[in-house]
């Protein structure tokens, strides 16, 4: 898709996007919209460090919290670390402000983490609503310095039994945590065939064993994530981040290579650009280097990321135990020989190019003996009910090498949102990479 298409498609789009995201852990206390500090005439949205402090008499520091969404990468708390232990009954939502956000949680901790349950400890969890217009630091139109402005409005007690009053003045976090993205390695490769370098993130498992074999899955972003920042293709969705969750890493403990590619990978014209094939190098290097099963090497995509890995199954027929394709497509003449391949397709009814494409492209693979399991979905499913939606699949097709899904005319694009041409493109992924299910059919399979 062009890339100006692609940016005029996501105008106004910061609260929508807001919305795709889950709700904060816990059960929400009572919600407060607290208002901004009157030296942050932003709301929270700007600079405000010329207005704030970075600590106070007992606050050592504050910590903003993101975490990653279906479109966006959101602000969802903040931690305050005080100098003495404090006694978590003596706290409630009224006891903070956050400028321009909704509290919905607060709770003391012995971590500077988000927590279940809230127990005695240094530090005070203030959870925020994802779904505030102010919460995206990154999402299409929207790029900022990831700030939470805090004032303690009321008191709080110590286990020590001291007092501490609420504070004159608002504290802006001088710490950040990115939930998952910070497990990721920032490295860069460069290839020895073309010279050209190549940015990637690597996730690896925590309490790696060399001992053991682990699965890798390579994510290859869409267009719209062109660039030069290598944590873009982390932070603008699920497609990487969602095979690193603490979750799946529980339940499949495996690498995931998420490069960030400055040029595009392919084009309408059914062409690759070089960088799948340094792509292919770079995994290959990798699988040298650490105990990587080259049996359950996963390729996934959205955009243009899934027309790279459809050209690399290609091109490479050895390379990929199954796929992972989200709306993607190819050119149909040139598909046959994927046929026997492991692939879950994803698209949308109201996607105008891969879907008529994929409708295209299924009958060829069956022509050349691939087994094939369609399904209809409503794209606004609950997670129990995809779940459901992804059981039946494998039941309806046990000996389906692909699978192709395909989300139910208006049920991607969020409300709000027009239904251009591309909407019910760019709106598949937010939903697909939120299938557990599916995510845990591709570590099923070898080669």
């Amino acid at each position: 898709m062009n890339k100006a298409v692609w940016m005029a498609l996501t105008l106004s789009l910061c609260g929508a996007v807001a919305a795709q995201g889950s709700t904060s852990s816990g059960t929400p206390a009572t919600s407060q919209s607290s208002t901004p500090s009157s030296g942050d005439p932003t709301g929270g949205a700007g600079p405000a460090v010329n207005s704030t402090v970075f600590s106070g008499e007992h606050i050592k520091n504050v910590t903003a919290v993101t975490e990653v969404f279906g479109r966006s990468q959101n602000i969802t708390a903040a931690i305050v670390e005080y100098d003495q232990s404090i006694r978590n009954s003596s706290l409630s939502a009224a006891t903070f402000t956050v400028s321009g956000r909704t509290i919905t949680r607060v709770y003391a901790t012995t971590q500077a983490a988000k927590a279940t349950a809230g127990r005695d400890g240094r530090f005070v969890v203030i959870e925020l609503d994802p779904n505030d217009a102010s919460a995206p630091v990154f999402a299409p139109n929207v790029d900022k310095t990831a700030e939470v402005v805090v004032n303690q409005a009321g008191t709080v007690q110590t286990v020590g039994g001291a007092t501490y009053a609420a504070t004159p003045t608002a504290i802006i976090n001088t710490r950040l945590k990115n939930l998952i993205v910070d497990d990721f390695q920032v490295l860069r490769f460069t290839d020895p065939v073309t010279g050209q370098r190549l940015s990637y993130n690597l996730y690896v498992p925590r309490n790696y064993d060399p001992k053991q074999n682990y699965p890798l899955v390579l994510f290859m972003h869409d267009y719209g994530t062109t660039g030069t920042n290598p944590l873009r293709t982390l932070e603008q969705g699920l497609g990487a981040v969602s095979f690193a969750s603490p979750e799946d890493q529980a339940k499949h403990p495996a690498f995931v290579l998420a490069p960030q590619y400055s040029v595009g990978l392919a084009n309408d014209a059914n062409q690759i650009s070089e960088f799948p094939d340094i792509t292919v190098r770079l995994l290959q290097t990798l699988t040298r280097i650490y105990s990587i099963d080259q049996n359950r090497l996963y390729t996934t995509g959205q955009s243009g990321g899934a027309m790279a890995s459809l050209a690399l199954n290609l091109k490479y027929p050895d390379l990929f135990a199954a796929s992972l394709i989200v709306a993607g497509q190819w050119d149909p003449a040139q598909v046959a020989p994927l046929a026997n391949k492991k692939m879950w397709v994803i698209a949308s009814e109201d996607d105008p190019k891969a879907y008529p494409v994929m409708n295209q492209i299924m009958p060829v693979l069956e022509q050349n003996g691939a087994k094939i399991t369609r399904a209809v979905w409503n794209g606004r499913a609950s997670a129990a009910e995809f779940q459901n939606d992804v059981d039946a699949v494998l039941k309806a097709g046990p000996d389906s090498n692909i699978y192709y899904t395909v989300f139910q005319k208006g049920t991607v694009i969020p409300a709000g949102i027009t239904n251009n041409p591309g909407a019910g493109h760019i709106y598949t992924w937010p939903i697909a990479y939120t299938i557990a299910g599916v995510r845990d059919w591709l570590f099923t399979q070898h080669k």
